[in-house]
């Protein structure tokens, strides 16, 4: 038999298991894994799901209560420039693994693809640096939330971060229905929070406070533009203010690729991912960019309130601006939409590291257990027990634990995003070898391949062991393990023209379908938005 008759074979063999699974779908049952003998992720999640589940990845602590850091390390010009900059390469890595994910959503996400374009090293690599991400920021989201509540309250952070912890675990245990639905609500909260505070923050830079004080460019007179990072004169000092900026940035960003995790589990996958993808550029302009921008007028990058780590109960630069403005009460109401933020962003972490290394089969077995409803329930259990990290914050302080935790995500999601970007030029030239119409896919951006293509801590007098650890650490691990990984698994990358872009596509393919026209001007309207 020849090589091309030996593929055809092949690919008709996996075809046929594939329409076999979408058939036990179709009769009620959930499809069995033939090589583990255990249940199938099953696809809950709904379109407003996946477009809130994308939104819910882009607005979280990291804009709410993150920009307070990056605001007093880089000033207000430092701050928006950081945040453009992240945003950019935030949109680009969106962009190669939306089309990669729109035509294939399977089960493991974007550490499945680089399995199947690049390597099974760099697939283990990506897997368990990005648990490693989100087990990590898990702990630094409750410690958020700690922070956050310290505006009313001088309890112990340990009971808000177990209320936080409880919330969190019990939706994640509801299942992938249950997680869809809690995360729409928190989105829709978030949404209209981020929104409300950029229309109030303009009423106040033109005077519309009680005060009537129009702050206009004010802070960026005085203090100033940019900060002078570490009390470096100069360019120099204007320049490492902005760089500063950069890793907050990073941490508010990461989890933007979420939708690539959620893919296995959503229905209708090639309508309903490439949607939420065309639309992160709309929600980067519209929250960060302008979000950073206005908190860049409202309050002056040398107020102590921004000050994370000084033990107090410190604030959003949002809530701080509204303090000054003397508005009453709505500070309160305003932290208590920041805390869902909060419980959403932890509700997330704890999905994303329960889902995906396992099924890209870079963990034990035993983590692809499931419930009859499709619960990956041991892998849950596992990643759940990581959230008690966040009470080192009951004695180091809620806001240095945040600032630990957020440090060492950030490294690791940019890590996360170069393997995204690296796997998706492999992806590219998989498609030109075997002469695959890009136009054709169910995603594709005219950007492509072009978009795909910690120093603070050695500063005189700047040394800390723990700024050291929690930057540097996951750099040092990603190549570590991908060497371990390339050796002892031994396998080279894949030729381009035996890339596999076959398995997998009848069952999508079976589970695509049209939505039905809108019946009204309302329905029409929530299509377009959803």
């Amino acid at each position: 038999m020849s090589t091309s008759d030996s593929k055809n074979v092949d690919a008709k063999e996996k075809i046929a298991t594939h329409v076999s699974d979408v058939e036990s779908l179709k009769q009620g049952g959930n499809p069995i894994d033939e090589t583990t003998g255990e249940v199938k992720l099953v696809r809950q999640l709904k379109n407003r799901h996946i477009a809130m589940i994308s939104i819910g990845g882009v607005i979280g602590t990291g804009l709410f209560l993150g920009t307070a850091t990056a605001l007093q390390n880089g000033g207000p010009v430092g701050l928006l420039l950081g945040y453009i900059v992240m945003g950019s390469i935030c949109y680009s890595v969106m962009i190669s693994l939306g089309e990669m994910i729109a035509y294939l959503p399977i089960p493991g996400g974007h550490i499945k693809l680089a399995e199947r374009f690049v390597n099974p090293a760099l697939s283990f690599t990506m897997g368990w640096n990005y648990w490693y991400n989100w087990v990590i920021i898990l702990p630094a989201e409750l410690s958020a939330s700690a922070v956050l509540i310290g505006l009313w309250s001088d309890v112990n952070p340990a009971v808000w971060i177990t209320v936080t912890m409880v919330v969190t675990i019990t939706i994640n245990f509801l299942g992938a229905g249950a997680y869809g639905e809690a995360e729409f609500i928190f989105a829709s909260i978030k949404v209209i929070t981020i929104v409300g505070l950029i229309i109030l923050g303009i009423v106040l830079d033109l005077g519309g406070g009680p005060s009537h004080d129009r702050i206009g460019f004010r802070y960026w007179k005085h203090p100033g533009p940019f900060a002078q990072f570490a009390d470096i004169p100069g360019s120099k000092g204007r320049f490492l203010a902005w760089w500063a900026v950069m890793t907050q940035a990073a941490f508010s960003f990461i989890g933007t690729e979420i939708v690539a995790i959620a893919a296995g589990e959503a229905k209708n996958p090639r309508r309903n991912l490439p949607r939420a993808i065309k639309r992160v550029y709309i929600r980067i302009c519209l929250f960060y960019i302008l979000g950073t921008f206005i908190i860049g007028l409202l309050v002056p990058y040398t107020s102590k309130g921004l000050d994370l780590t000084d033990g107090t109960a410190a604030s959003s630069p949002f809530v701080i601006a509204i303090n000054s403005a003397g508005i009453k009460a709505l500070p309160s109401i305003i932290n208590a939409c920041l805390l869902t933020s909060a419980w959403s962003a932890a509700s997330s972490d704890l999905y994303t590291s329960s889902h995906g290394l396992a099924e890209a089969g870079n963990a034990p077995k035993i983590f692809l257990k499931t419930s009859k409803n499709g619960l990956p329930w041991v892998s849950l259990v596992f990643c759940s027990a990581f959230a008690l990290l966040s009470y080192m914050g009951v004695n180091s302080g809620a806001g240095r634990v945040f600032g630990w935790f957020a440090n060492m995500t950030s490294v690791a999601g940019l890590l996360t995003w170069f393997g995204i970007s690296f796997t998706y030029t492999r992806f590219y030239q998989g498609l030109v070898a075997q002469g695959y119409d890009r136009s054709k896919l169910p995603f594709a951006s005219k950007l492509q391949p072009y978009a795909a293509c910690g120093w603070k801590v050695f500063l005189k007098d700047n040394w800390a062991t723990d700024t050291f650890v929690t930057n540097y650490l996951p750099l040092a691990l990603f190549p570590l393990l991908y060497i371990t990984a390339r050796f002892y698994i031994r396998k080279p990358m894949v030729n381009p023209g035996d890339m596999d872009f076959v398995t997998n596509i009848a069952e999508i393919e079976a589970e695509t379908y049209d939505d039905p026209p809108p019946r009204n001007k309302l329905e029409a309207f929530w299509q377009w938005l959803m």
